[in-house]
């Protein structure tokens, strides 16, 4: 089968074709012929960082995580699934796990779903990794209908499926961003915009909350932000964030008693623990999806098995306004 290899790591690494052997159905697992891959940052990452990121595939590897596409094979085992089915997932390109940037993947069962009948493979393709970061974010923060709650980072790829997950919830839904485009994005969405850059954080909080804070902030810029996030929260709030690798002063949560709820997607695929709450999840999503309560964001610019660093290289320079799919 044709597939996109690595066979080094860094910022410009290069991706080549190779020849692979076809992937054979083992025990719980599907082989799938790929039709679309998404681009997430962790993707990015990983090519740029290597081995300085303890979740990088040893080289030559095959990268990509996100997928959609159709079962060719079916293992012993595997239950719910048949071959001809139209699945999506988030099942490899990290560790030991062959990625999706090739024409067929071994994948895990328990970490796939039933695609969404109502949209393509390319857009089915773009949400697996967001979708799940988003729900499970939400989902640990407890939302509830009637909170007010707040997207950081409201235009990006798990923030413009939290915006929507919210609203579907009942929450009363604000975003964070900047910028005609993002703002533009946010508010299509149902969502209240919130320009970060025009805005004074105590600004908004009074004009949106009464000076209270909002009752539920999911942060997915994090990092440094988590700062402002404390800052906009309600006392007693809760908040989601997908990166919490830094050091930070715990003060303004203390006084506010803040419960802080870290979502890093990956754990089950690299730790083998809780794969099947992965395919519960993107069950559910593709309901909401066929509901039409949810709908994923593509951006515009179309790349192909050949140009996979094209891709890599449009989503790492903040051009992109949505996810960037492949198709495979």
């Amino acid at each position: 089968m044709k597939a996109m290899t690595i066979t080094a790591y860094g910022e410009n690494a290069k991706f080549e074709a190779a020849d692979l052997p076809k992937p054979v159905a083992t025990p719980g697992h599907v082989v799938i012929r790929i039709a679309a891959s998404s681009v997430n940052t962790v993707d990015t990452m990983i090519r740029s960082m290597g081995s300085d990121l303890p979740l990088s595939p040893a080289l030559p590897a095959v990268l990509g995580m996100d997928f959609a596409g159709v079962i060719e094979a079916v293992g012993q085992g595997v239950t719910g699934f048949a071959v001809g089915d139209e699945v999506y997932g988030c099942a490899g390109g990290l560790a030991d796990i062959q990625g999706a940037l090739a024409e067929y993947m071994l994948a895990d069962a328990r970490l796939i779903a039933h695609k969404p009948k109502s949209i393509t493979m390319r857009e089915a393709a773009a949400m697996p990794l967001v979708g799940i970061t988003a729900y499970e974010g939400l989902e640990r923060a407890g939302v509830t209908a009637g909170q007010k709650v707040l997207v950081q980072g409201g235009a990006g790829g798990v923030g413009h499926l939290a915006l929507q997950l919210a609203k579907h919830f009942g929450a009363e839904v604000y975003g964070t961003g900047t910028g005609d485009g993002q703002m533009e994005v946010i508010k299509g969405y149902g969502a209240t915009p919130i320009d970060f850059a025009a805005e004074k954080i105590a600004d908004y909080v009074a004009k949106y909350t009464g000076g209270a804070g909002f009752d539920l902030i999911f942060d997915t810029v994090g990092g440094a932000n988590m700062t402002n996030s404390f800052e906009a929260a309600a006392l007693n709030a809760q908040i989601a964030s997908t990166v919490g690798l830094l050091e930070i002063d715990l003060s303004p949560a203390h006084f506010k008693g803040l419960s802080l709820h870290i979502v890093f997607m990956l754990l089950p695929m690299l730790s083998n623990i809780g794969r099947e709450r992965h395919g519960a999840i993107l069950a559910k999503l593709a309901k909401i999806v066929d509901a039409g309560a949810l709908k994923p964001l593509l951006d515009e610019k179309a790349f192909g098995l050949d140009n996979v660093a094209g891709a890599y290289d449009h989503l790492t320079s903040g051009k992109a306004i949505g996810k960037v799919v492949i198709d495979i």
